[in-house]
């Protein structure tokens, strides 16, 4: 059975590569095959997604009958607590004892953690060897897998530890998301909605007005957000691959989500609960700053509930807890704390440009009124 797609390139010259979004593509090996350099392969993947998709994968990379494959796989436990370094050491394990080269490629099967910890592999192992995204989850479809953004956690900070290192291709089967638990969905519309409110007003309309049929998977609906979604990352991504400006744009939620999953443990909240809750926040000070109106507050506010998202952090953490993490974000500069708050619908700012008052009542969950 034959299956279209749509094929979006992240520009980076030289290191360009292609997203490739549509249903049924893991049943489309041929779109992996010139990705693939050498002869060995190492599939890594998570207890859950292994069961559910890792034997397509296989079947299908067979098929390509390259001569003389070695082609491994390595099945990780599932979660974001295993998002750290000892993990990652059981994937360097599996390459050396296996004899994988400088020509190996290793490919990541799964969400935004697997991903993450495959990529890094990849940029470390041998100093760097090639890797392919194949994401499962929305959240990882739309956001972690494009981009180069590789790495783990420490106890003191999420995300502290990694590399940038991008891969040789996406590929988005939308049918993945049939099994994807409602939670995990409700995260990945999270990362979609993010889109919406930094850099496309009338992305957020759509999203607004097709929150219930995205949330049912309607076919054409979410391939259609998945699609624009990588496209305004692929766009953010080639003008500014490091962070170095823009970029960090894509940021927007994730300094008071990254305090929540730091403060709870990794793996409580999911990442996209807690970067909804930080959105919640950030259009929160927005608003206190004068540059977002109350109305607008609130359509946020509606659209993130309609997907399944929290409002705010957790009731036990306090101020202190929030500032406390926030000091550890990649973003503090020379002690600085700097945001990415709304200067209006579809359009936000880095800024260190608020009062420690203003940012302080945010963090109390104190009435605006």
């Amino acid at each position: 059975m034959t299956h279209t797609h749509q094929t979006l390139t992240v520009d980076l010259g030289d290191r360009s590569y292609p997203i490739y979004i549509g249903s049924g593509l893991l049943r489309q090996p041929q779109l992996l095959a010139p990705h693939i350099a050498g002869k060995q392969i190492l599939v890594v993947t998570n207890t859950t997604v292994a069961a559910l998709y890792l034997d397509t994968l296989i079947a299908g990379l067979e098929s390509l009958q390259i001569e003389g494959l070695q082609l491994d796989r390595l099945v990780l436990e599932d979660g974001e607590q295993h998002k750290h370094l000892d993990t990652v050491s059981l994937v360097f394990d599996h390459l050396l004892q296996q004899r994988h080269n400088r020509t190996t490629t290793l490919i990541a099967l799964g969400g935004g953690v697997i991903g993450d910890m495959t990529g890094f592999a990849a940029a470390a192992y041998q100093r760097g060897v090639n890797f392919i995204q194949v994401p499962t989850t929305l959240l990882s479809q739309v956001d972690s897998s494009v981009g180069g953004k590789t790495g783990v956690n420490h106890p003191l900070g999420k995300n502290m530890i990694g590399a940038f290192h991008q891969p040789q291709c996406v590929l988005i089967d939308t049918q993945s998301l049939a099994t994807l638990p409602a939670r995990e969905l409700s995260a990945g519309l999270a990362e979609v909605i993010k889109y919406g409110l930094i850099a496309d007003a009338s992305f957020f309309e759509w999203l607004s007005l097709n929150i219930e049929q995205l949330k049912q998977l309607e076919p054409a609906l979410i391939s259609q957000a998945i699609y624009r979604s990588c496209a305004c990352k692929a766009e953010i991504v080639a003008d500014d691959e490091r962070e170095q400006g823009r970029r960090a744009l894509l940021n927007f939620g994730h300094t008071f989500g990254h305090a929540v999953e730091t403060q709870m443990g990794y793996g409580q909240w999911l990442h996209g609960e807690a970067v909804g809750a930080g959105m919640a926040m950030a259009a929160d000070l927005s608003h206190r700053l004068g540059w977002i109106d109350w109305p607008t507050v609130e359509r946020i506010s509606r659209l993130l509930e309609a997907s399944g998202l929290p409002l705010w952090g957790p009731d036990q953490m306090a101020a202190n807890d929030y500032l406390q993490h926030m000091q550890v974000d990649k973003k503090v500069t020379d002690g600085t704390i700097r945001l990415i708050l709304l200067e209006q619908l579809g359009a936000a700012v880095v800024t260190s440009e608020f009062s420690s008052e203003l940012l302080h009542q945010t963090l109390s969950h104190q009435s605006v009124c």
